[in-house]
Formats: structure tokens, C-alpha cells, sequence
């Protein structure tokens, strides 16, 4: 028996004697998780390394794998709201100031969120760069347009500003999506993608937000989980036989934030508890395992249901200590964070020579962090509430009261007309269904139910566009090229790409 390792698993790929199969329950993860927890990968018997972790190999010994970091669980800090927010200024200060030792021009991203906007501006005020290179994608699809506050934002701490503007055909990135990270793609990895490509033509090194959310509660499921434990106080057949179909009065077609799919998310957490429930608030934006269960094909379905998908996060969950919200963002923090964003943000932009650097996950800014109150995070309504009073310090109100969205969020609801071959070409012609890895029937169906706006499966499409992608390159064999001309429209093609400006 042999041992190989490689940053990258074409690499392995390219060593190996034979193409290794696709891993069932890695596929299963990624459509009821949107990501692929290690050790798992795409792959049969290519195991990705934790995070936190070393690997120790001996002769005629098995690999042992030990872990030598953890986000810990300590005590939690004491002290006044303005003490806490004097210490969070002083370690975000002292983790941009690592991050920019460079012997190269180093820039930012920036789009119109509270993370990118908070360290540019610290940058200026705290450590007096003058003229940082700055970074912007921007789309014209209902409201999602970062660019003209990022655009505002690099005017008052005096950036260099560099904005592109992205068209909708984003079709032909997909097989160099794949490509690049070696297992589907999300639809972050495009945004990424573009932003990446259109910054290496300035600078070598960026500064990215990543890491924000989930060390100080930013996303919405964070809040959602607590008020779903409050209306499970409900007594359940009064949930399940008077609101639920009160519920379902309400249209739940477009954006996933909509109140309709908001309605019906928080009814759903209702009937869970704990780890379980937290897992189920990822899950059932993408592919639940009732979900799952249809869409994988018969013969494939009894093994497809003795996984479990969702102990990858549940699981963390409920081996950390502390409340709900620490219990979230602990999960988040081991699993979510390294497998998903950290892990596109890194990959891509090395695609493109560029080196991504994340103040937010300087260990020691981390760890702070994991001390701070759950009050100081999620207040009533309010998420990150902590650091949304420090960069009410460097911010104004026009900035910082904005809603969060996000140039990835609008992607899998783009123009229906233009993904209408797509939805042919990968799934009614789908090769996962032909070789009776999933169910075709299944797919045709919420193909047709998105595009008649009777129910939104936007983000469940866009995974099984990805899947079908990885699948066709990586397992079949085909190359970028043929499954690029696969997926392009028999229209003329419009150009995809980033048009720049400064």
C-alpha cells in the first residue's frame, strides 16, 4: 500500500493508476449542506486533512490523525460594553496590522457589507493607509447591487477604487468553478471568481471579510433558531393543524428571504431541538433529507438513507458547551467556515496567483471573540450587535443600517430564460441520472416547478447544476473545454466576463 498527499486533489488524481469513484456520502453532504465536511471528500478514498490538524505517518503503521488547535471554549469576558469594544478595536487593529506586513501592494476586497466596509475603514482611520487598492463586483438583479455603496465607502477612507460590473452568463465559469476546487461549486465561488480575476490585474495580496459572520453572528438562521425555540412553546398540533396551513397561504415563490419562505423555514425548525434543529436550518434551503430521500435514485435509496448528512453539524453542536447561539457559531466555526467560505476564498483566488488574507480568523482575534456574551452578539433582533457598535465608530448610519445581501444570494434566481438551457443540457439530459445516481423524474419536476414560479428552487437547482458538473469532469473524465461547449447555449454567446473600472 501506497501513501500520497497533495494540496490539491487533481493532483492525486493524476498520480493514480486508476480515476477513484465518487463518495455517496460526500455527495450527499454537499446537497444537504451546500458543502463537504472533512475528512470527506468527492472522492473514494481521498481524505481531506481537518482543519486544526496534523497527520503523523510511520512505517507499518497506520496515519494517525491528532489535533493541535480548537476554537476554545473559555470563560467569558467581563466588563463593560465600551471595555469590550475598546479590546475588539485594539485586536482588529493588531490582526490588520499582521495581515498587511507584505513586501508587494496589498489591496482589499470591498463590497457594501459591514466586514469589508469595518477593515477598510480601519485601515485608514487606525492605521493610516492612504489609497488602498479596493475591489468591486457588482450586479444589476433586483437590489443586489454591492457596488454603489462599496463605491461610497472607498470615497470616504480615500481608496484607490476598482469596480466591475458582472453580466448574468455565467455559465462557462462552471467547469473552471469545479476545476479549481475540486468538488461542486457554490455560487459564492463565482462572485469569488470574478472578483479574483478582476483584482489580480492590480495587486498580488487582498485583504477578505470572511470570518465576520460567524465570529460575531451575522447570518439570519442565528436569530431564526431562537424565535423558532420560542414558537415551539406553541403545543405542536395547534403548529401543525392551524398554523401550517395558514402558512401555506402565503406565496412562497422568489427570493429565499422572502416572508413566505421565512414563514415556512421558522414553522419547519419548530418540530426540532438542538443540534438537530440548527442542521435542519441549513438543510432545508437546499435538499432536507425528505428531500433527499426523492432525489436520489431507487436503487440507491435505502444506502442514501442510513446516512446522516446533518451530523456534521450537528454534532459539533452538541459536543461544544454554552447557550444556542455559542453552540451555532461553535458548529460554524469547525465546519462551516473551513469547508465553505475559507475554503473557496482560498482556492480561487490561489487559481488566480492572488493570496486571500482574513483578518477576522487571526487566532487570537478568534478566540476573543469566542469569549464575548451571546447579549453582545445577538441582541433581540439585532445580529452582531457588538460589532455593529464598533463600526458605528469608523461608519455612518447610511452605511451601516443597511440590510444584508450579497452578490452570491442573487445568482441561482438570474434571468429563467437564460438558465432554460442549462436546466436541459444538465438536468433532463442529466449523466448522474443515467448511471443511476440520482433521479431524473425528480429533477425534471423541480425544474419545471421553479420555472413556472409555483415554488423556488433556485439554490436546489444550482447544486445539481454543480453536482452534474463535477460529475461529468471529474468522475466521467471530459474535459473543461467539452463541458463547457455542453453547457453553452446554441444563442450567440455573449461575452461573461468582468468589465473594469477605476
Amino acid at each position: 500500500h501506497g501513501f500520497a498527499f497533495a494540496s490539491e486533489i487533481k493532483a492525486l488524481l493524476a498520480a493514480s493508476p486508476q480515476r477513484p469513484g465518487m463518495n455517496l456520502a460526500a455527495l450527499d453532504q454537499y446537497l444537504a449542506l451546500r458543502l463537504i465536511d472533512a475528512p470527506l471528500s468527492m472522492f473514494e478514498g481521498i481524505h481531506k486533512l481537518p482543519p486544526g490538524c496534523v497527520l503523523t505517518l510511520e512505517r507499518d503503521a497506520p496515519p494517525v490523525v491528532s489535533q493541535y488547535w480548537d476554537l476554545a471554549q473559555a470563560p467569558k469576558l467581563e466588563g463593560s460594553e465600551e471595555f469590550v469594544l475598546d479590546e475588539l478595536e485594539a485586536r482588529i487593529e493588531e490582526a490588520l496590522r499582521l495581515h498587511m506586513v507584505s513586501d508587494v501592494p496589498v489591496g482589499a476586497f470591498l463590497s457594501s457589507g459591514m466586514d469589508s466596509s469595518l477593515l477598510v475603514a480601519m485601515l485608514n482611520r487606525k492605521l493610516h493607509v492612504e489609497r488602498l487598492p479596493t475591489f468591486t463586483v457588482g450586479l444589476e438583479y433586483q437590489g443586489f447591487d454591492e457596488a454603489p455603496i462599496a463605491r461610497v465607502v472607498a470615497e470616504l477612507f480615500n481608496a484607490d477604487h476598482h469596480e466591475a460590473r458582472a453580466t448574468p452568463e455565467i455559465i462557462s465559469l462552471l467547469p473552471d468553478l469545479v476545476w479549481a476546487l475540486d468538488e461542486p461549486s457554490d455560487p459564492l465561488s463565482a462572485c469569488t471568481w470574478l472578483l479574483a480575476r478582476f483584482t489580480r490585474r492590480y495587486v498580488k495580496v487582498v485583504i477578505s471579510g470572511d470570518g465576520g459572520d460567524e465570529l460575531f453572528g451575522g447570518y439570519d438562521r442565528y436569530y431564526g433558531n431562537l424565535y423558532a425555540s420560542h414558537y415551539r412553546r406553541v403545543p405542536a398540533a395547534l403548529r401543525r393543524n392551524l398554523f401550517a396551513p395558514a402558512v401555506a397561504l402565503v406565496p412562497e415563490s422568489g427570493w429565499y428571504k422572502s416572508v413566505g419562505h421565512q414563514l415556512r423555514w421558522l414553522h419547519h425548525l419548530s418540530f426540532y431541538t438542538g443540534g438537530a434543529r440548527y442542521a435542519a436550518s441549513l438543510s432545508y434551503f437546499y435538499f432536507d433529507r425528505e428531500r433527499r430521500a426523492e432525489l436520489f435514485a431507487p436503487n440507491l435509496r435505502r444506502r442514501q438513507f442510513a446516512l446522516d448528512a446533518e451530523a456534521a453539524i450537528r454534532d459539533p453542536f452538541e459536543q461544544s458547551t454554552g447557550d444556542a447561539l455559542d453552540r451555532m457559531l461553535y458548529a460554524d466555526s469547525k465546519v462551516r467556515l473551513p469547508n465553505h467560505p475559507v475554503m473557496i476564498t482560498d482556492r480561487i483566488c490561489m487559481a488566480h496567483s492572488l493570496e486571500a488574507r482574513s483578518p477576522f480568523m487571526d487566532h487570537k482575534l478568534a478566540e476573543f471573540a469566542a469569549r464575548l456574551p451571546s447579549t453582545l452578539k445577538v441582541r433581540g433582533g439585532s445580529l452582531r450587535h457588538i460589532q455593529r457598535k464598533l463600526a458605528a465608530r469608523f461608519l455612518p448610519p447610511r452605511i451601516l443600517n443597511r440590510p444584508k445581501q450579497g452578490f452570491s444570494s442573487a445568482l441561482p434566481y438570474l434571468l429563467q430564460e437564460q438558465y432554460a438551457h442549462l436546466y436541459g443540457a444538465c438536468l433532463r439530459k442529466s449523466l448522474l441520472a443515467r448511471d443511476g445516481v440520482l433521479d431524473g423524474a425528480f429533477m425534471s419536476r423541480l425544474v419545471d416547478e421553479h420555472t413556472a414560479q409555483r415554488a423556488d428552487h433556485g439554490n436546489r437547482l444550482w447544486l445539481l447544476i454543480n453536482a452534474e458538473v463535477w460529475y461529468r469532469m471529474m468522475i466521467l473524465g471530459q474535459s473543461r473545454e467539452d463541458v463547457r461547449l455542453e453547457l453553452a447555449s446554441p444563442a450567440p454567446a455573449r461575452r461573461a466576463a468582468v468589465a473594469g473600472k477605476s
